[in-house]
Parts: C-alpha cells; structure tokens; sequence
C-alpha cells in the first residue's frame, strides 16, 4: 500500500509553511530518515526526514510553492514490491485527504518545554475575513467615495452603487456616515479571476490598501509579503491592540558594568569575549528571579508565574526579527551566555533556528544602543508579560553622591509592561532589582 507524506507541523502554532526543496525525484529510493525536503516557516527554514522507507512515486507539491496548509499530501511513496509506475494521485484528491494524519506524517508533538503556558497562553486567532474591495468603476459610472468608505462598505457588505451620488460629501461623494447609515446589500463585485482580494487579519482590523487616485500604481514597487511579515504584523497588531501596556523608563549608569566586562574579557579564555548585551540578559534573569512577580504571562485561565527566567533577546534579520531564546539564564555564566547568544543569532539570521530555540521565552530585550537610539518602547511579545528597552550608553554630566558635578556613563532603558499582570509598582521594583545588578555587576556573582 502506498504512504502519503505530509506536509509536518514544524512548530506547535505552525498553519501552513513553503516548500522550499525538494532533495529527492520521482523514482529516488528514500529510507528512514534521509533529509527529502526543506520547509520554509515563518521563522526558519528546516530539513524534513522520511519516516518510512519506499520508492518516490509522486511528488505532488512543486519547490518554491507557498501556502501549503499542514498535513496536506506532498508526495506518495510506493512500499516494497508495489509499482511506482502505477501510483497516481491528483492534487484534487491530496487536498482532500489532508485532513487525515496518515501514519508517515512527520511527528508534531513540538518540544516539551513548549507545552504549557508558552503553548496555551499564544493569543487564539481570530479567523480572518476575505473583503472584497467594491469597484469604483470609471468616467462618467465612477463612484465618488473616499477610501475609509470604500473599506467600511467592503466588510459592512453596503453596495456603493446605491449611494451614488447620494453621499454627504462635496459633490455628492461618500463618506464614512453615509457606508455606516446604509442597510448591507449585496456584496461589492468578485474581483477578476486571479485577483486575490485584501483579507483583514482579524475583524477588528481594516484592510489595509493604497488609493489609486492618491498613489499612481507605477509609482511605487510592491513587494509581496513573506510569511515571516505577515506573522510579525499580524501578531504585533494583536498585541497593540489586545494588550493593555504602560511604559516605564529609568536612567542607569554603566561604568561599574563596562570596567567589569573589561575584566571579565581579559581573563576570559581564548575566543570568549562577552559583550554588554549579554550581561544585560543576566542582569534581567536576576531580576527576575528577585521579583518573581514579573516572570509572568497572561492567560483567559489565571496568570502563569514561571520558574525559570527564559530570555528572549530581538534579532533583526532579513524581511523581520526573530526572538531567539537563553533559557534558565539566571543558571548560566556571563561566558555560557555569551557563547550561545552568538550561535543562536548566527543560525537566526540564517533562520535555521529550531522552534524551541524561538519559543517559550518569558521576558523580552530589544536593543537599538549600537544604532545610537536614546530611548525607545518596545511592543511587547505575546504571551510574554514584559519586554525592555535598550537605549545607547553615553558621557552625560551628573550631580555625584557629594553634590559636586562629575560625568557618567548613563544608558536609558523603558520597560514595557502588560498592565494585566504587571502593576506599576511590581514593574518598578523589577526595575531597580535590573538597575542595582547593572550598577554594581558583582551581586550577579553572589
């Protein structure tokens, strides 16, 4: 009997992904594990094994496709003894068949530290809505209305064409009030076949599009989204919208940090050498670790306090960023820190990073200081309950302990709190735990 392989869930939030190769042809013989394939997810790119053993009778799912939903069929292995000549399957039937999880299919049970509150506590998606955009039509049929009506009228279901010359408007055009006074009719005209129509990320959110009449469509060039933004905008649009957040800032003199990471790369051995970041993420595990509060997620089912103080540190990539993660940092030494930092951000930017490698963090650092950026907010990261701030370290004059002017280093940092679980006072006392390690980095010892 032949086996399907399917399209494997790489991740546990993963919906669908991009075929990027293929390794193997029809008529190749596969055994189990030999790389077939690799995928492309919104993250990364990752090399899928065979299962099973057989002879590639079919491949189903050309290179370069995207948008290929999970466990849909790929390609059709013959078993021992069968023909690979006389197994067909049509991609009419391959999408209709992938529902069901054949028993080749690529394990999905993702990594066990992703399972709870990281797992669960993902914002539910809202389905999205496909919008047809209502034709404006041309010369003397032209339908006057502005681009906000047109929107309104797109998810209301309001045909325009019984609002024409009827709008509020100068010269009868169409406005907001008038889309939101008129009863739904029929729905504005299907696009040409092909077309395909703007599609809200959820429906709290307008499509959103470029005027014709305001942007000529040879004026600018138009790059199609990758998967990778279109995740990071719709979840940081999520985030924005859902999460209830509150800045708070605070200046903290580095020079104590900066003569001891001198130290520290000087005794370092050979090929180590840590880095201001890095001492940084030690710093907020303790932190967190001091105020256990804060090492927090929010869920529909109660608040998740976690035991280990998993560090997600931003790294911009091409086409976005990508949060790999130091897990149990407040454990690990500047030296083990600062080896795996550069490993994981290596892999990043080649998004060859694993989905536990991305996934379960518990607190969050975006650093824009080597840009020369003062002071910034950042939004927080999903089901993360904060996420900090990291401003550039510059000579400022100060007013020192016995009232006489003298110079110091001072760094700004802001921290971005989810008001549904980090209070203002909680945030602040974590920050002067943050703010007493970078001050004085020898109590990180203790």
């Amino acid at each position: 009997m032949s086996i399907n392989i399917t399209m494997p869930a790489l991740s546990p939030t993963m919906e669908e992904g991009t075929l990027a190769k293929w390794n193997v042809k029809p008529g190749d013989t596969v055994e189990a594990g030999d790389i077939i394939a690799e995928i492309e997810t919104d993250k990364a790119t990752m090399e899928v094994e065979a299962v099973d053993e057989g002879v590639v009778a079919q491949i189903l799912v050309d290179e370069g496709t995207e948008g290929v939903k999970v466990n849909a069929i790929i390609a059709v292995l013959a078993e021992e003894g069968e023909d690979a000549g006389n197994i067909s399957l049509t991609p009419a039937a391959a999408g209709a068949s992938d529902s069901k999880a054949p028993e080749s299919e690529a394990p999905t049970e993702p990594d066990p530290r992703l399972r709870g509150d990281e797992r669960t506590d993902e914002p539910k998606q809202v389905a999205s809505t496909p919008v047809t955009m209502p034709s404006l039509g041309a010369g003397d049929d032209r339908i006057k209305a502005s681009p906000l009506a047109r929107r309104i009228a797109a998810l209301k279901g309001v045909d325009l064409n019984a609002l024409k010359g009827k709008g509020s408007g100068p010269h009868g055009r169409i406005v907001k009030k008038d889309v939101e006074n008129a009863q739904p009719g029929a729905a504005a005209a299907t696009p040409a076949a092909g077309a395909s129509a703007p599609t809200s990320p959820d429906g709290l959110i307008l499509p959103q599009i470029l005027d014709d009449r305001v942007y000529a469509p040879d004026s600018y060039r138009l790059e199609p989204l990758d998967g990778m933004r279109k995740t990071v905008a719709r979840r940081l649009t999520q985030s924005f919208m859902q999460v209830p957040h509150f800045p708070l800032n605070v200046d903290i003199k580095l020079d104590k940090l900066l003569a001891a990471r001198k130290g520290i790369n000087e005794a370092a051995p050979e090929g180590v050498k840590v880095s201001v970041n890095d001492m940084l993420i030690k710093a907020s595990a303790m932190a967190l670790m001091a105020e256990p509060d804060c090492n927090a997620s929010f869920s529909d089912k109660g608040i998740a306090y976690h035991n280990g103080a998993h560090i997600s540190v931003a790294v911009a990539i091409d086409g976005g960023l990508i949060t790999p993660v130091i897990r149990d940092a407040e454990k690990k030494g500047l030296a083990e820190i600062s080896i795996e930092m550069k490993d994981l951000a290596t892999r990043a930017r080649e998004r060859k990073l694993k989905p536990q490698e991305y996934m379960g963090g518990t607190f969050s650092i975006s650093n824009l200081g080597m840009f020369g950026i003062k002071s910034f907010a950042s939004i927080i990261n999903p089901p993360e309950g904060m996420i900090l701030s990291v401003g550039a370290g510059e000579k400022q004059p100060v007013v020192g302990a016995d009232g006489q002017l003298t110079t110091a280093t001072l760094m700004g940092v802001t921290l971005t709190c989810d008001h549904r679980v980090i209070g203002g006072a909680e945030g602040a006392r974590w920050l002067q735990a943050f703010k007493r390690y970078v001050e004085t980095p020898e109590s990180m010892l203790l």
